[in-house]
């Protein structure tokens, strides 16, 4: 295991940092990674029938003792930061949230949002099963949305961990990496697009009953309408899309060596620093009651999505 971890900065600064990626993600996938999940051993299909280590690659006791080391829980669920996180039922297929909100989260629900199939066994959390909540959406923003008790306009910071835009492939192992990154973002731009569509649609249905005159309140279509989600004020969804480096390949969502995680921090830090003071950003209008996206990291055009009201210029 040595190898992988010790070797990469070394080859890196030799000029072969693809060789070290890809000994530190072989290195993953045969020996685990300290701290977060270790290979099974015998291997699944020779484990016993009907047990988690049947159906799963890898062991997450090492994670869930590493969040119990470093994750204060009794301050996670007291403290003044509201913590949600989306698992998916096994039996039933439904996705749920946990809610520290509404409920006390312990590391239970922290390893069943990360418990992706079929490396990682599900966790069993009051008599049910859970897997990652990513097989159903990669974003939590319909949550977010769905949370009637913030009235005033919300400011969303969406963080896209696989780029939509890439070059066309060269040869298969390019293929795989653009293949994984276009099935990943897709899925997330997609449930974005809806979701800002559809907060829009119930923004302008809230507007037109307000227009209606007194006989027609309680009309069945003007009641239907007015259980649409459009409490809050408005909102801002500002994209923080990670841009794949040049030395990634297929391996880049099992790749942990310490080089690519600083490379990734940093890349996050400046995208964020970036767009926190960026002109437009700045000067946004915040009296809007519209629904707007950002995306104003370097490199990209500003794509920007706007679904104003008639309150808005």
């Amino acid at each position: 295991m040595s190898f992988g971890l010790a070797a990469a900065p070394w080859l890196a600064d030799s000029g072969g940092r693809p060789y070290a990626n890809a000994a530190a993600a072989w290195t993953a996938l045969l020996f685990g990674v300290p701290g977060m999940f270790s290979p099974r051993l015998p291997p699944a299909p020779f484990q016993p029938r009907g047990s988690l280590a049947a159906i799963s690659y890898y062991d997450t006791e090492p994670l869930r003792l590493t969040l119990e080391e470093l994750v204060d829980f009794d301050l996670l669920n007291d403290g003044p930061t509201r913590l949600s996180v989306g698992a998916v039922n096994v039996r039933s297929g439904n996705f749920a949230y946990f809610d520290s909100a509404k409920e006390r989260i312990d590391v239970r629900h922290v390893l069943a949002s990360s418990a992706l199939p079929p490396g990682f066994p599900p966790v069993e959390i009051d008599g049910e099963y859970y897997w990652d909540g990513g097989l159903v959406s990669n974003t939590p923003l319909q949550y977010v949305l769905d949370q009637r008790q913030a009235q005033r306009r919300r400011v969303v910071f969406q963080v896209d961990l696989f780029p939509a835009r890439g070059d066309v492939p060269t040869d298969l192992l390019e293929v795989s990496t653009r293949e994984k990154d276009i099935r990943f973002s897709s899925r997330t731009r997609l449930n974005t697009d809806q979701e800002l569509e559809w907060l829009a649609a119930a923004q302008a249905a809230h507007r037109l009953l307000a227009k209606l005159p007194p006989e027609l309140a309680e009309d069945p279509d003007a009641l239907r309408l007015a259980k649409l989600r459009a409490a809050c004020e408005g909102v801002d969804v500002v994209h923080l899309i990670y841009r794949t480096n040049p030395n990634e390949d297929q391996a880049k969502d099992y790749e942990f060596s310490r080089l690519s995680m600083l490379e990734h921090w940093a890349a996050g830090r400046a995208d964020a620093l970036h767009t926190l003071r960026d002109p437009r950003w700045l000067s946004r209008d915040r009296s809007s009651h519209g629904v707007r996206a950002f995306d104003l990291a370097d490199g990209m055009t500003t794509v920007s999505a706007n679904f104003p009201n008639e309150d808005v210029a």
